[in-house]
């Protein structure tokens, strides 16, 4: 078995990095640094949860979607993130605030998710549980997305 330790940051590439670094500090990442986001390094951003985003850029090409969640074909890929925030109901009237659309919701034996997306329409979950899920230990056992 390999001992992974943590996840150490998701790479999302991105075709505008002021735009992309707006919208993730809206969400509050904080900008750390530019490694060189135009020769194809990454833009490091860090949540004070601790979760590191790399913004890896410049995309130089946008089919007007998301060919992982958005076309009829499936092809094999990273499709989403998901974050587990304390209350749907406080990020659901932050993103209001924020102007940031819902595109989903469900509901699943004391776990219910939202989902957004980013300026390049990639998709972010945001997750919350139910108190005695996260009581009993249960909250890390649900894999299921719609």
């Amino acid at each position: 078995m390999l001992e992974i330790e943590a996840v150490n940051h998701i790479g999302i590439r991105v075709r505008d990095k002021e735009l992309s670094i707006s919208f993730y500090q809206n969400l509050g990442f904080e900008m750390k640094l530019d490694v060189g986001f135009e020769d194809g390094h990454p833009v490091i951003m860090r949540h004070p949860s601790g979760v590191i985003l790399n913004l890896l850029g410049p995309a130089n090409n946008f089919v007007g979607g998301n060919i992982l969640m958005d076309v009829e074909e499936t092809y094999p890929g990273y499709t989403h993130i998901a974050l587990t925030v304390k209350s749907l109901d406080d990020a659901k009237s932050f993103l209001a605030e924020q102007e940031i659309k819902l595109t989903g919701s469900f509901s699943f034996n004391g776990m219910s998710a939202i989902f957004i997306r980013d300026p390049d329409l990639n998709v972010i979950e945001l997750d919350a549980f139910d108190d005695n899920e996260i009581e009993s230990g249960k909250a890390h056992e649900y894999i299921m997305h719609p």
